[in-house]
């Protein structure tokens, strides 16, 4: 075999000659500020990355600390399709699940009616009506039961004892997982202490059976609620430990306890941070699987992942599909051997049939066109992904001590300490998206206007928490980043049902077209993310013609658009002959700052620019328009 070395007639290149010309490009700009972002963690992302990470120090695939994938071998099977079926009506939801079984499926996730959720009745003849029909010793089934865990996985077990299977042959997941049920719904029927026990009890239950896990420790949970990548895989391992603990303590070895207990992690459109947080999950379980005796059994541990709720949106869902997309083929990267693509319309309601279609079609191009399943650890050797997976880790287990220290997830709970600090990571993900930092393609930025061709059944009523007398702690908040914008255009659909018309906002271009369009075009789209339309014009060079057209549109609302040059020439007067003309209020797109105080004289009342809270602007436009 000959060795090519293809770069062996160029001389090697330095990384101070790479920053001499970044230096020279940057024209004095400062690196750190210009060219190094940083993650909702605070790691830095740096724009060139070398070697310094090698592949070698995170071990071999199979092998700990199984940063690189508990599988050692390559292409014996791929990763298992998942679909999540929450239908109150067995009938309905066993018609999905048979058709989605033709297509691919391979997991099947019964979601029940209990605190906190909708779904089926956890009574065994209505869980074998869901699956009549499902060959069980070929399929897996998974629950999301909450509180009523117990009670629904005993009727799957009656299910596989009537089938006449052998335990070897059950496979599913009861994931029972009572901290992040406290968390989401704010209470539990028992005390904590008792809830644990409960969950110590499923795992000896389940020990007999190979392929069934009994505990779930869920990261989507703290996703959905706003938590940051290390902070849903602290609050993970936090979980694990609390679960080994309790096992533990009814008698059952953390080495026989360990893979009963899941993992799952969300997994959004930011596709390293996605194969970052799962290498690095698989890093940090190892090292408690260590510390525990039990790191023969860490590589037992199911590894799950799900698309990202809190990156959907429900205006302009097809864009969904992209996200769910890069989410899946990051987890595939990743190394999670399940995966639950949610479907395009997952936030808007029950997913029919082509919905569900599209999500199962998203592993199956992955697999079959791409080969991720036959490739062990893809990322792996990347300069970049080495060092992120380190830095998550080590964040990650920082913040898992923090929580170690304050008694445990249960304790951290219970005095509202970690419920405050993923509203704190929540909080700061809104303000970058209301400034427009963090663009949401189709709500903030780019939005359509108008019907975008996408409807779907409303999801029933959740069952509420009552007689609830156990644990209580804060209810975490779930809002998605879109929300705000859409409350927006929820309410100026509203006002246009009840009025006639879309609220409306007349820009004053000023100057030729290739001087105002740039702002012009922005401000539209800053506008319509609001559901505020613009009436558009070709650019005015007197003020008088101006004053004219905003009188003969009708508007109550202006918005002035053009370069600081050209306010400079025209601002001032356009500003005062639209206010003569009947403006209520005058907006300017962009922040002359050497020429405000004298725009404000002649009649701007405010300045709308890039980085300015577009989520407060709007609201106040609202309010100025007469939308309820």
């Amino acid at each position: 075999m000959v060795d090519l070395s293809l770069g062996s007639e160029f001389p090697a290149a330095s990384e101070a000659q790479w920053r001499a010309l970044v230096d020279k490009a940057l024209k004095g700009g400062e690196f750190e500020k210009r060219l190094i972002s940083r993650s909702a963690d605070g790691i830095a992302i740096r724009p060139l990355y070398g070697c310094e990470v090698r592949t070698s120090e995170s071990g071999l695939p199979g092998a700990g600390p199984l940063t690189r994938g508990s599988e050692a071998a390559v292409g014996v099977k791929p990763w298992s399709i998942a679909q999540v079926y929450a239908e109150e009506d067995t009938k309905r939801a066993n018609d999905a699940i048979l058709d989605d079984l033709a297509g691919g499926v391979s997991t099947v996730v019964l979601q029940f009616a209990c605190p906190g959720q909708f779904g089926l009745p956890y009574h065994e003849a209505d869980v074998a009506a869901a699956l009549d029909g499902v060959m069980l010793d070929g399929v897996a089934v998974s629950l999301r039961a909450g509180e009523y865990t117990t009670d629904a996985a005993g009727s799957l077990i009656a299910l596989w004892r009537k089938a006449g299977f052998g335990q070897a042959q059950c496979r599913g997941a009861f994931n029972y997982d009572p901290l992040a049920t406290l968390a989401a719904t704010g209470a539990l029927y028992h005390p904590l202490e008792k809830a644990l026990s409960v969950a110590a009890d499923l795992v000896q239950t389940t020990e007999p059976f190979g392929e069934v896990t009994a505990l779930a420790a869920s990261g989507p949970v703290w996703h959905a609620a706003g938590a940051t990548e290390a902070q849903e895989i602290a609050a993970v391992v936090a979980s694990i430990v609390a679960y080994l603990r309790a096992s533990e303590a009814a008698g059952v070895a953390p080495m026989n306890a360990l893979p009963k207990i899941a993992v799952s992690l969300a997994v959004d459109a930011d596709q390293f941070l996605g194969i970052a947080k799962l290498r690095a999950c698989r890093q940090l379980l190892w090292r408690v699987a260590e510390v525990c005796g039990a790191d023969a059994a860490a590589g037992r541990v199911a590894i799950r992942a799900e698309t990202s709720t809190r990156m959907m949106a429900r205006r302009d869902p097809w864009v969904n599909m992209l996200r769910t997309t890069i989410a899946c083929a990051a987890a595939a990267m990743g190394g999670a051997g399940e995966i639950n693509v949610l479907p395009f319309t997952h936030v808007l309601g029950r997913p029919g049939q082509f919905a569900r279609r599209i999500a199962r079609n998203v592993h199956h191009v992955l697999m079959e066109e791409t080969g991720l399943d036959r490739v062990a650890d893809p990322a792996g050797g990347s300069g970049y992904v080495e060092s992120l997976t380190g830095e998550l880790a080590r964040k990650a287990w920082e913040t898992f001590q923090e929580i170690e220290a304050r008694g445990g997830l249960g304790a951290a709970l219970g005095s509202g300490f970690w419920q405050g600090e993923i509203e704190e990571s929540r909080e700061a993900r809104a303000k970058l998206v209301a400034t427009g930092r963090l663009e949401l393609t189709g709500s903030s930025a780019f939005p359509k206007l108008g019907d975008d061709g996408v409807t779907a059944e409303a999801w029933p009523s959740v069952v509420p928490a009552t007689n609830l007398n156990g644990a209580r702690a804060r209810r975490l908040t779930f809002e998605r980043p879109a929300e705000p914008f859409e409350r927006l255009r929820d309410a100026a659909e509203a006002h246009a049902k009840r009025t006639g018309a879309m609220p409306r906002v007349f820009l004053a271009s000023l100057g030729p077209l290739a001087v105002h369009s740039t702002r012009s075009t922005w401000i539209a789209n800053f506008l319509a993310a609001g559901g505020i339309d613009t009436i558009k014009t070709e650019g005015f060079t007197e003020t008088a013609a101006l004053g004219r057209a905003f009188a003969a549109s009708g508007a109550a609302i202006a918005c002035l658009c053009s370069s600081d040059s050209v306010y400079g020439e025209l601002g001032e007067a356009a500003a005062g002959v639209l206010k003569q003309a009947g403006a209520r209020h005058v907006y300017l797109a962009g922040r002359p700052r050497e020429q405000e105080a004298a725009l404000k004289t002649a009649g701007v009342d405010e300045f709308v620019f890039a980085g300015c809270d577009a989520v407060a602007v709007l609201t106040n436009l609202h309010g100025l328009i007469g939308v309820a």
